[in-house]
């Protein structure tokens, strides 16, 4: 059945911590080869590498580049799906695109980076060829590069070619339906129908260049909870080697948003044992299915449990303002720094809002847009 009776929430959430973590779709030992030619490409890269690692997390004040970012390419897009804080925006859109040429001076500039994603709470493709021509630019230094799309699009010019073209390292799909009724009552605005016929034809065009690329991303939410089985057959049906459930929402740092999705989460009420049967069933159909399990929230115990974000990466939106992390994704709710990154992004990464920032998750003093993320974070005054 899908809902079992462990004894408590604390051993649910222990039990669904044992499931399989996502890894690269082209698998760990393709991610940590291209690291390592990214690491290669010059000496700064690789001392600015060591010292990250010999960091440990441990300062706020750091002496190293961030080894990895998120970029939002567009704030905009064609869907309002009911879990995304997109739909409460006025035409779906917050922001004006992110430039390939600012794109380019913020890739040249940050000579440490090993990975990028590349999306942010828009649909990347909509830009066209600025988009393939970021992923293009990146790759060209061996950087990994990950995205995420609807799939709305792909079968518009020859965006699904165009996309596996540019030698992206990973293409994260979003499929939260078996069924044409739950699919787009998720995904408002989307067809069903086509999002599945441009899938098809992107595993297609990636089989026969003989890669793996493709991942299918599922929101696990009460919407769609009846549908797990039904998804893990769809994943392969549509040709996919790799799945993740992705076990729990994100709240934008908005109290709105954590009651809403709060409300459609399923998390802890589902039954490890059965994950675990759908594990077994998708090995079967030849797909790895793994799981996005946020309810191993981080901790303030100790800085080994603390958010990794504030000590290597960071968001800039597509307008260049500096947000904390993907999960707050909107520099209007929690923004560091101030302004654009007129005069580079690593004026911000040393700059005194980040070291307050990192010093405030040393100190315990989680503020309030990241509190979602962490288990015993304390309640902070309102202004923080």
């Amino acid at each position: 059945m899908l809902d079992g009776t462990p004894t408590s929430v604390i051993e649910r959430r222990r039990l669904l911590r044992q499931l399989p973590a996502p890894i690269p779709a082209a698998g760990l030992l393709a991610y940590e080869h291209e690291r390592e030619l990214a690491l290669a490409r010059s000496p700064e890269c690789r001392a600015n590498y060591a010292r990250y690692l010999k960091s440990r997390r441990r300062e706020a004040v750091v002496d190293y580049l961030p080894i990895k970012l998120d970029i939002e390419n567009v704030s905009r897009c064609n869907y309002r799906c009911t879990m995304c804080a997109v739909s409460d925006w006025h035409k779906g859109t917050r922001a004006e695109d992110l430039s390939l040429e600012a794109f380019r001076r913020l890739i040249d500039e940050q000579t440490g980076l090993v990975e990028i994603k590349l999306q942010g709470l828009g649909e990347p493709v909509m830009q066209g060829d600025d988009y393939f021509a970021m992923i293009r630019y990146a790759r060209s230094k061996h950087i990994w590069v990950r995205t995420t799309t609807n799939a709305s699009l792909l079968h518009l010019k020859n965006n699904c070619r165009d996309l596996i073209d540019t030698d992206v390292n990973e293409v994260q799909i979003s499929v939260d339906g078996a069924s044409k009724a739950s699919f787009e009552t998720i995904r408002r605005g989307a067809n069903f129908e086509r999002v599945c016929s441009n899938i098809r034809q992107i595993n297609a065009y990636c089989k026969e260049k003989g890669v793996t690329r493709t991942k299918m991303w599922t929101v696990v939410q009460k919407a769609n909870r009846h549908e797990l089985t039904d998804l893990v057959a769809l994943g392969a049906d549509l040709g996919f080697t790799c799945q993740v459930f992705s076990l729990e929402l994100t709240d934008w740092g908005l109290d709105r948003w954590r009651d809403l999705n709060g409300d459609a989460s399923v998390a802890v009420e589902l039954d490890p044992d059965f994950l675990l049967g759908l594990v077994e069933r998708a090995r079967d159909l030849g797909v790895r299915l793994e799981f996005w399990n946020a309810t191993s929230k981080y901790s303030v115990t100790s800085r080994d449990s603390l958010c990794p974000w504030p000590f290597e990466r960071a968001y800039l939106s597509s307008d260049r303002r500096v947000v904390p992390c993907c999960f707050v994704g909107n520099p209007d709710v929690a923004q560091i720094g101030a302004g654009a990154i007129d005069d580079g992004f690593s004026s911000v990464w040393f700059g005194e809002d980040f070291r307050n920032f990192r010093q405030a998750h040393l100190d315990g003093r989680i503020p309030n847009y990241c509190r979602g993320c962490y288990s015993d974070a304390p309640a902070n005054d309102p202004k923080d």
